[in-house]
């Protein structure tokens, strides 16, 4: 209706201005009630700057040489065409002159300003960027009051979608002082305080109460005494997701047609809100029979054991994708681990009587597909034969998700390339039946570089290592890979120093070799150390109590087949000197030279995801260290004999056992659980213990320095080395257990920081003898901490924990207790 009354004011314009000029030029007076035929003889514009005529001519619709009918529709169509660009505020079509038949016309239009730019004041950065998108403000977009309502109704639907109901906006309109014809839009809010859930109001449900409903809206939460560490806050997005879990969860119990039949949310108060949602439940269905149509390779009643479904099962839709597609041992998986990668199963439903369905599987197997290409992208480092030889799919082989799946995870466990980032994509090739497969990596920085000060031991400690994970030894004489350094083929080297001076120094070396001979997954490992300790306490003497550990080892690693190819066997030999000068209060002697030349074999499975933060998975460990039994085949009598003699040789062997267990409970949300056993055994009765190897529990596990001899264990809530035994003034812990619960949540999976926080339970113990072991006999602790995974650094951590239960003849080695961690799980 106001468009024409627009056009008819407009017409009237048309008729003044025809008027004026025939009083000019002598024309006659338009009769509205006579309209004559002209010929247009020329078109003008007028009024615009910034638009090309021959584009407002275009627009209109009128060309010079037509025929036109005045006053008629032709005037005011055209009219009416440039109004409904939404490019002016004003639009008048006059007759500058009449010569016979010939009519000419000028157009003319009013343009609004252009936007220079505009502001937003109130909001966070992040908020702000994401309104700047919704708001799709440009440049030269033209400023009408059109487009300052538009903005705002956009900039109120963002605000309450987050929550905010009451905010305060003003756009100011400001000429742009640089540019004609240009306006800077200044706009302010004042978001208020966003608004809370007061109630959510079901209604419609019969089936599940209010209490179970809402329990399925895991981000729109009502104020509670059972919601007091839960918000609630109002946001929109988080409520649809809440309200797509609501039916999920109806149709995971048989409600298959249950849907919200409307939901609404007002204001009740200046910062309170109600939700009220309508729900249509429909009737809980049951699955009957289920038949099979178009299978070939598996018989009908194997594919429904394979199913898992029952007839008389509730119909849940959810359980039923996930047996025929998602799961690793569906009928889909079935399917594709023997090749057959264009297979199909659809469910339908032929029959729906009362409250059971009967549903019909239409599969189509297709051919097997065979492996013709593997390509790798990504990889600008590491080299493609230390990625292939980790791949389970192999040309010529038939198509296998579970190979697939398998690959992935090797390639996560190297550490190379970012985990989040791993990518699949099987390109089949239809014209001949096969399938290429592309691995998509991403390269991650994993050598590590270590330069720390550290206290320990009452004196500060200053390291210096470094660790290249993906090391090249057969490049090391080829001048063009030092970019800086020679690397891509998977070794690792590690060197490592520590030093306080004269009092305490440390030296190591270590290199690993993932694939001897480059065929078979068998590691050799080698390493060596050295290690030099003097009296700090009495720090006049130049030349007092020290000791001196050196040693090497070799190992050789292999990958095992049975039970599974997730086992491992370990084999190493090792040699360690000590040189004790009057070491008082460490180990069983005090002076004299002590040779530890020593086996052990470690049997383990490791079958998590990824080694940074696993979601799933476990890993464990079964190790046995031993010397030979010198005492047993020496005819020595060693009741008597003196202390420097006696631990010459030591003998012992050392029985370990360590498992990790990961499990996902929703997402990224992971539950860790983890224990641990160790006994240090002898031959002979005569000697005893051996003063080397024992185990020294409590506290975070570090010492601030590298002690040889011993094998350190973390207790979090008690002080390093606190819950050790000790005998005849020495630590003598020969037998512990561990037990170790935690729940881990992802900040960042970013490969340049993975961080995550954690609260966990744990205890554990340590005995001299199994006489006095008594396995629930623990020492308690309970905390929380955050690790941080950086690439040059490793893991880096902190974790506050609290001791239950008090330390005999150690006040204060339990209760609260800060524990830092360095490149180390607990």
């Amino acid at each position: 209706m106001k468009m024409l009354k627009r056009i008819k004011f407009l017409l009237i314009l048309v008729l003044c201005g025809t008027f004026l000029n025939a009083q000019e030029t002598e024309l006659p007076v338009m009769d509205y009630s006579s309209p004559r035929d002209y010929i247009i003889g020329g078109i003008t514009v007028s009024g615009v700057n910034y638009i090309d005529h021959y584009v407002v001519i275009g627009l209109s619709g009128l060309e010079v040489g037509s025929r036109i009918t005045v006053p008629g529709e032709a005037i005011s169509g055209a009219i009416e065409k440039l109004w409904n660009q939404g490019l002016f505020s004003d639009v008048r079509i006059t007759a500058t002159k009449i010569e016979n038949n010939n009519i000419y016309l000028d157009i003319y239009l009013e343009e609004p300003p252009r936007l220079s730019t505009f502001t937003i004041e109130g909001l966070r950065r992040s908020e702000e960027q994401d309104l700047t998108k919704k708001l799709n403000l440009r440049s030269g977009t033209m400023v009408t009051s059109n487009t300052l309502n538009k903005t705002e109704n956009t900039i109120n639907t963002f605000l309450i979608s987050k929550g905010f109901f009451n905010a305060d906006i003003n756009i100011n309109v400001a000429d742009d002082p640089e540019l004609p014809n240009r306006v800077i839009l200044d706009i302010d809010i004042d978001k208020n305080d966003r608004v809370r859930i007061a109630d959510i109001n079901f209604s419609g449900n019969e089936a599940f109460s209010d209490f179970r409903l809402e329990r399925n809206m895991s981000n729109t939460k009502k104020r509670s005494l059972l919601n007091i560490f839960k918000s609630s806050k109002f946001i929109r997005s988080d409520f649809e997701e809440d309200l797509e879990e609501i039916i999920t969860w109806y149709n995971e119990n048989g409600y298959r047609d249950a849907k919200i039949v409307a939901d609404s949310v007002y204001l009740i108060s200046e910062n309170r809100i109600e939700i009220d949602i309508d729900i249509e439940e429909g009737k809980k269905y049951y699955f009957r029979e289920i038949d099979w149509v178009g299978n070939t390779k598996y018989p009908s009643e194997y594919l429904e054991f394979v199913l898992g479904i029952e007839k008389g099962d509730v119909y849940d839709q959810t359980r039923l994708t996930s047996r025929l597609q998602l799961d690793d041992n569906s009928v889909s998986s079935l399917y594709l681990d023997d090749g057959y990668l264009f297979f199909q199963v659809v469910p339908v439903e032929t029959r729906v009587e009362e409250d059971s369905i009967d549903l019909e599987m239409r599969i189509r197997e297709g051919e097997q597909a065979r492996i013709n290409r593997i390509i790798i992208t990504g990889n600008d480092k590491t080299n493609e034969h230390v990625i292939r030889r980790e791949l389970r799919t192999k040309p010529g082989q038939l198509f296998s998700k579970t190979a697939i799946i398998r690959s992935q995870r090797e390639l996560a466990n190297l550490g190379h390339f970012n985990p989040e980032a791993l990518d699949v994509r099987p390109i089949p090739n239809p014209d001949d039946g096969t399938v290429d497969i592309e691995y998509v990596v991403e390269e991650q920085a994993n050598d590590q570089l270590e330069i720390s000060g550290g206290w320990g031991a009452g004196m500060l400690i200053g390291t210096l290592g470094v660790r290249f994970n993906n090391f090249s030894t057969r490049n090391i004489f080829n001048k063009d890979a030092w970019r800086p350094l020679p690397s891509g083929d998977g070794q690792t080297l590690s060197i490592r120093a520590q030093s306080n001076g004269s009092y305490y120094q440390a030296y190591n070396i270590s290199f690993i070799e993932p694939y001897v001979g480059g065929i078979k997954p068998n590691s050799l490992s080698l390493s060596a150390f050295h290690t030099i300790q003097t009296d700090i306490y009495d720090r006049t003497v130049q030349e007092g109590s020290s000791i001196k550990i050196s040693g090497a080892s070799v190992g050789f690693g292999q990958r095992l087949s049975k039970p599974d190819d997730f086992f491992t066997l370990y084999n190493e030999i090792s040699y360690q000197n000590y040189n004790l000068n009057e070491w008082t209060g460490y180990f069983l002697f005090s002076d004299g030279q002590s040779n530890n030349l020593s086996f052990k074999t470690s049997f383990g499975r490791n079958s998590i995801d990824q080694p940074i933060y696993p979601r799933r998975g476990n890993t464990f460990n079964l190790t046995l260290q031993l010397t030979p039994p010198y005492s047993l085949i020496n005819d020595k009598d060693y009741t008597q004999m003196d202390p420097r003699e006696k631990y010459k040789w030591i003998e012992y062997h050392k029985w370990t056992f360590e498992g990790k267990w990961y499990t996902s409970i929703a997402g990224d949300f992971v539950f860790y659980s983890g224990a641990q056993f160790g006994i240090l055994g002898h031959y002979n009765s005569d000697i005893g213990p051996s003063p080397f190897e024992g185990f020294d529990i409590g506290g975070d596990g570090m010492t601030g320095y590298n002690l040889y001899g011993r094998e350190t264990i973390s207790l979090r809530g008690y002080e390093n080395g606190s819950i050790t035994p000790i005998r005849d003034g020495s630590k003598a812990g020969n037998l512990y257990n561990k037990f170790t619960m935690e729940l881990r949540y992802p900040i960042s999976l970013n490969p340049q920081a993975t961080i995550y926080v954690l609260g966990f339970i744990e205890g554990g113990n340590a005995w001299y003898n199994t006489r006095e072991f008594e396995p629930f006999s623990i020492k308690r602790s309970a905390g929380i901490g955050v690790r941080a995974f950086l690439p040059m650094f490793g893991m880096l951590g902190v974790d506050w924990g609290y001791g239950f239960d008090e330390i005999p003849h150690r006040p204060g080695a339990n209760k609260g207790q800060i524990h830092f961690v360095l490149g180390q799980e607990f």
